[in-house]
């Protein structure tokens, strides 16, 4: 008998259905699926990759109220969300990497000795075992999947155990226009995952998720030396200086940090204000918070799990950090945590050194700006972060000091198709969009052609 997984509306609680775990049996067929199938989809032409690559895109943007249908009852998303602006975004990403498999730069062929021609030669890697997250199924099912298929590569994809949904219909609709095997969803466990990972079959191996699982990931591929993309946790910092647009700023941050219930990776969680500002900055940005409304303006905490961890670092805030708003459950039906505010706490609190992945904000101060650079640097973490001045001189150097592979300047989380996502330490390596990606999954090959 199959085993299955409950799956569970976060905005109730309840179930809705179950979602079925892959067996061995089932790995090794889409994994020797996938390795089939690569030895066809390499030699497609990049103009050939493109349009499958549209086709995907036209078909997921003619369909997105099915896919938004999904992705709500999985997510408890606000459905207008996910229509205006997750599912354009991947349509969006589709369609960059269906235009980047016709733009594949590469060095010039030249001698370097004499009689003899060199060539550098860009091709897929192979075969790619991804794992997404669930905090944005289809969109990172898209950022991993797309730049993989444009090089050329095949794909088999694990969605997140809550949410599968949106990845599965997305591997329907990719079959109509990619030869078999080169497109394959397998829903599952942890386990699953790590036997994609330790499988001979896999060449790369990408995930998106926590600093744990990536460790999990890294030290599963390092036996067989396959190479990984880990796209990790984050804890951002948001320096807010004292000549900034404060209400600008305060409005920014409130975005930033409840977005998505405040469940991304880049996430706006840890403000660092100037002590000058630090007490009307707090009243202001408590005021904020505290008008956003759970179920309205977003949605709930993907699981039980995820929402019992959020309420479990609020429970053992130390003495001095003091709520300012919120900090509680919202709703008694579903998984909805209260917009929260917390001062007063110190650099080596827990919920200011962990991600936190919940609508809950940290503020600190600083003194001055060497000193707001050390403690937005002081976490294991480096994927983004931003600064808040009027002030070109203060943003340029403080810009070029933090340790975070993505840093915004009065605004803190818009993304684009044409600019790399990833970061640095805990936060992993590698990145997602732009032809960043796009080389992550190629291979670099020296041809060279002795002539007489």
């Amino acid at each position: 008998m199959t085993r299955t997984l409950d799956l569970t509306d976060p905005a109730t609680g309840e179930v809705f259905g179950t979602s079925p775990i892959a067996e061995q049996s089932e790995v090794d067929m889409a994994l020797e699926s996938a390795a089939q199938a690569f030895a066809i989809w390499r030699r497609s032409t990049p103009a050939q990759r493109q349009l499958a690559l549209l086709k995907i895109a036209d078909t997921l943007e003619a369909r997105a109220s099915e896919f938004a249908d999904l992705e709500v009852r999985e997510t408890g998303k606000i459905r207008s969300v996910v229509l205006d602006e997750e599912i354009p975004e991947c349509v969006s990403a589709l369609r960059f990497f269906a235009g980047a498999a016709r733009h594949l730069e590469g060095t010039a062929a030249g001698e370097y000795t004499p009689g003899h021609t060199s060539v550098i030669r860009r091709e897929p890697v192979g075969v790619c075992a991804q794992i997404a997250p669930w905090n944005y199924p289809l969109m990172m099912a898209v950022w991993k999947i797309a730049p993989a298929l444009a090089a050329g590569n095949t794909v088999v994809l694990k969605p997140a155990e809550t949410t599968p949904s949106t990845a599965v219909l997305l591997a329907r609709i990719a079959a109509e226009f990619l030869p078999p095997g080169a497109f394959t969803v397998l829903t599952g466990d942890r386990d699953t995952g790590r036997a994609l990972v330790r499988h001979p079959a896999t060449d790369l191996v990408s995930i998106t998720g926590s600093t744990r699982a990536g460790i999990d990931v890294a030290t599963v591929a390092a036996a067989d030396l396959k190479r990984t993309h880990l796209e990790l946790g984050g804890n951002a910092p948001l320096l807010v200086f004292p000549d900034a647009d404060l209400a600008e700023a305060v409005e920014g941050i409130v975005g930033a940090a409840f977005y998505n219930a405040g469940q991304d990776c880049t996430a706006g969680s840890r403000v660092l204000v100037h002590e000058s500002i630090h007490d009307d900055f707090v009243a202001s940005l408590a005021k904020a918070a505290s008008a956003q409304t759970p179920g309205v303006d977003y949605g709930p905490l993907n699981s039980a799990a995820q929402f019992s961890r959020v309420e479990d670092l609020i429970a053992r805030l130390p003495s001095h950090a003091r709520i300012e708003t919120g900090g509680t459950r919202y709703s008694s039906r579903g998984f909805y945590f209260s917009p929260t505010v917390i001062s007063g706490v110190r650099q080596d609190d827990e919920i200011v050194q962990e991600e936190i992945f919940g609508p809950v904000i940290t503020v600190q101060s600083f003194s001055d700006e060497a000193a707001a650079v050390a403690l937005a640097n002081d976490v294991p973490y480096g994927l983004a972060s931003s600064v808040w001045t009027k002030d070109l001189a203060v943003a340029a150097r403080v810009t070029a000091e933090l340790n975070f592979g993505c840093v915004w300047v009065n605004t803190h989380g818009p993304l684009v198709a044409e600019m790399p996502h990833g970061g640095f330490a805990h936060s992993g390596h590698g990145k997602d969009l732009s032809t960043y990606a796009f080389t992550e999954y190629t291979r670099v090959k020296h041809v060279m052609t002795r002539f007489a």
